[in-house]
């Protein structure tokens, strides 16, 4: 027979280990726990990295977009005044036309900068048909409007050159790992698009006088 201090002996025994085997079992379940709050952390902070990123390449190309806009609203003015003196210019004047209706009609980005790039073309053509004409190019009123298409494009320029800035910044990121396997997943763009201007309008149209 087992006696009384065996039995108790054995049933301390059995009451330290199953209390070792609680402590551990403890212990894992707080492991488990510091490793998914660390995740979640890891998880947001590069969510907030991602926004900020997203929100200034939105940004960035508000400002091109301003700059786009201004142009727009330059043109009829600059047209209408170069028919004054030019106006048997007519396939100019109709591509100037169509470029503008081509930016009236853009409904994304890419729409915008096909018609940007197209504009930026019809305007350097028609930069080289008004230097035939000394008359137009002394007129008060074009040469005010030259002015302020300079000032605009020198605008544009920057504003773009920033713009693809954000956008460099942005894919770097989206393509570096470990984020380029949460981009998607956290309903980003797994790529922006530059603002890349056609070979025939990457430069802008420059006044002369």
């Amino acid at each position: 027979m087992v006696s009384g201090e065996e039995a108790a002996g054995a049933g301390g025994r059995d009451g330290i280990f199953n209390k070792g085997e609680d402590m551990k079992g403890w212990i894992w379940l707080g492991v488990i726990l510091v490793v998914i709050v660390a995740f979640g952390a890891f998880c947001v902070g590069m969510y907030n990295n991602l926004v900020g990123m997203d929100q200034n390449v939105k940004q960035n190309w508000a400002q091109v977009e301003n700059q786009l806009q201004r142009r727009y609203d330059l043109i009829p003015n600059l047209v209408e005044t170069v028919k004054g003196y030019a106006a048997h210019e007519k396939s100019t004047l109709e591509d100037i036309a169509k470029a503008r209706s081509a930016w009236a009609g853009a409904q994304n980005m890419s729409d915008k900068v096909a018609a940007a790039n197209q504009m930026e073309g019809a305007l350097g053509r028609l930069m080289v048909v008004v230097e035939n004409y000394p008359q137009l190019q002394a007129a008060p009123n074009f040469r005010a409007l030259q002015d302020e298409l300079a000032g605009t494009e020198n605008r544009l320029a920057v504003a773009r050159m920033r713009f693809n800035e954000a956008v460099q910044e942005y894919n770097t990121k989206a393509r570096s790992i470990p984020t380029v396997l949460f981009v998607r997943m956290f309903g980003f763009d797994a790529e922006k698009a530059f603002f890349k201007a056609q070979e025939a309008a990457k430069e802008a149209p420059k006044v002369k006088f």
